[in-house]
């Protein structure tokens, strides 16, 4: 029997492993072509061997867009029957990955119990959780604490790791000769900057990073090299810091690759729409195509309360354009810790824009559930209606709410729908708008 060490190997080798065929099944295609996309990078398959209960999933960008949903304890809300009541919800809604971003209480705890018990895929920020594990001030954090942090994590479970590897001392000095309008808003970022200012150290994830390749080939982690110079705001989207960090990026994503650890390239937070497109390309020039994950992105930083909708639309655009994998964002971004409604509101408006993607992309099927939904609203059938929704409850409670006296049509149109009138005038048969 051949051995591997990671989904990347495997694949270089020819191996087929039970992952990749899992994976291919969702996606509709050949185990053999998923593979190829494995072993040239363009497609990662973030499976940790301790993650038992995991249904795998290939994230890229010729592949169907998979989302993410952020969720975890805080200071401030600390119940972990909430975060794990997020958990079920997302999953129930499709979501292929839950990252932990816990930053107090028992961290491990409730990382344990994700990878005991969900099947979607699991990811974590490591810095988050250091300062929660060694309870002591950020600068007397050592390098090889922060190591051992992620360590740890690995051997929880967890399938993707987010580390800030990008942005060491001249990344960070850059920055610092050009002036932001939002500084530096990724928190891992931010932590990881103010440390190395602290310390006068380089970036431990960015001086060590061979150490850390060495980590994921034990575990088989998948890295998601962190955007800490992701643009917070309209007005710094594309600049110095950002793309000097995403070339470092790409830079990192072949010694990766050397090693046979996956990667995913994550990406910005705000642009204009005008340039996600181009950010996109971009990307996969820098970073030679590996799958990249993008929180959003924002198109307008005006809308706190609808940034779902701000970031479907972001998203939509960037995925067709190649992103693969698009990370929610709840009507509570920028102003709490999402709730249980929050989170689906997330959920629904994320899985619109990918699907969006799917179809501009011409992914194979995408174009089937829509051509269902259109066959059951010309045969007026409310149920199959209901059924292929991506959300059945609301549309449900909506026509629950509004009866119409005419039971085929809606309350919007009555009588008058089109829909039902089109199909008795082909039939021949009476159109009886004004009629009881």
């Amino acid at each position: 029997m051949v051995e591997y060490t990671t989904q990347m190997n495997a694949a270089r080798q020819g191996l087929i492993t039970p992952q990749m065929q899992a994976a291919a099944a969702h996606e509709g295609i050949v185990p053999e072509e998923l593979r190829r996309q494995l072993a040239e990078g363009r497609a990662a398959l973030p499976a940790n061997k301790g993650h038992k209960c995991l249904k795998p999933y290939a994230v890229g960008r010729r592949l169907k867009t998979k989302i993410n949903v952020n969720l975890g304890t805080s200071r401030d809300c600390l119940d972990l029957d909430v975060e794990l009541a997020k958990v079920q919800s997302a999953v129930q809604m499709g979501a292929e990955a839950i990252m932990d971003l816990s930053t107090f209480g028992d961290t491990r705890s409730f990382r344990r119990r994700l990878a005991a018990e969900c099947p979607a895929m699991l990811g974590t920020v490591p810095i988050y959780d250091a300062l929660v594990y060694y309870n002591k001030p950020l600068a007397e954090i050592s390098a090889q604490e922060w190591l051992a942090v992620f360590r740890m994590h690995a051997e929880d479970g967890v399938d993707f790791m987010t580390i800030h590897c990008g942005m060491n001392r001249q990344t960070a000095a850059r920055f610092q000769r050009n002036p932001r309008l939002l500084n530096i808003v990724s928190r891992g970022g931010s932590l990881m900057f103010a440390w190395m200012k602290a310390t006068g150290q380089e970036n431990p994830f960015y001086e060590y990073f061979d150490e850390i390749l060495a980590i994921c080939q034990e575990y088989d982690v998948t890295l998601s090299l962190g955007d800490a110079c992701r643009p917070g705001c309209l007005a710094d989207a594309g600049d110095a810091a950002q793309i000097e960090e995403l070339i470092t990026l790409g830079e990192l994503t072949e010694r990766a690759w050397a090693q046979d650890v996956q990667v995913m390239i994550e990406g910005p937070g705000h642009m204009q729409l005008d340039q996600i497109a181009a950010n996109m390309q971009l990307e996969q020039t820098l970073c030679h195509d590996a799958p990249f994950y993008v929180l959003g992105p924002l198109v307008t930083d005006v809308a706190p309360g609808y940034d779902h909708i701000t970031a479907a639309i972001g998203g939509a655009v960037a995925a067709a354009a190649g992103a693969a994998f698009l990370c929610y964002v709840t009507p509570a971004e920028h102003l709490r810790l999402p709730d249980v409604d929050d989170v689906r509101e997330g959920i629904v408006a994320a899985r619109i824009a990918a699907h969006a993607a799917d179809l501009a992309k011409g992914i194979p099927g995408a174009r089937d559930w829509d051509d269902a939904m259109a066959r059951a609203r010309h045969q007026l059938d409310w149920e199959e209606q209901f059924r292929l929704a991506i959300d059945p409850e609301k549309p449900r409670r909506y026509r629950a709410s509004s009866r119409p006296d005419c039971d085929e049509a809606c309350t919007m149109c009555g009588k008058m729908c089109a829909v039902r009138n089109m199909n008795k005038a082909l039939k021949g048969e009476t159109v009886d708008i004004m009629e009881d």
